[in-house]
């Protein structure tokens, strides 16, 4: 079986404190848990990156990791420094 596998935007939030699951799904990104704070946070960024996608006249999967990282600088996202 061949499988097409495709880049997304994972957001993980670990703060949520009142036992709501929170999920949100949309074109190539998946956000899971988080406070109610934190999930509105994530889903802005991936609005954003996405925005900047469409730009760029690019999908997830045109881009490289300089493009990646332009983005996300742009957009407000920090992304660990490669050693």
């Amino acid at each position: 079986m061949n499988r097409a596998y495709r880049k997304i935007l994972l957001g993980l939030g670990l703060d949520a404190k009142d036992g709501h699951v929170r999920i949100t799904k949309g074109k190539n990104f998946r956000i899971f848990g988080g406070s109610e704070e934190t999930h509105e946070m994530m889903q802005e960024k991936v609005i954003k990156f996405n925005e900047q996608l469409e730009k760029r006249c690019k999908s997830l999967d045109d881009i490289n990791e300089k493009e990646f990282r332009e983005i996300s600088k742009t957009i407000g996202l920090k992304i660990p420094q490669k050693e």
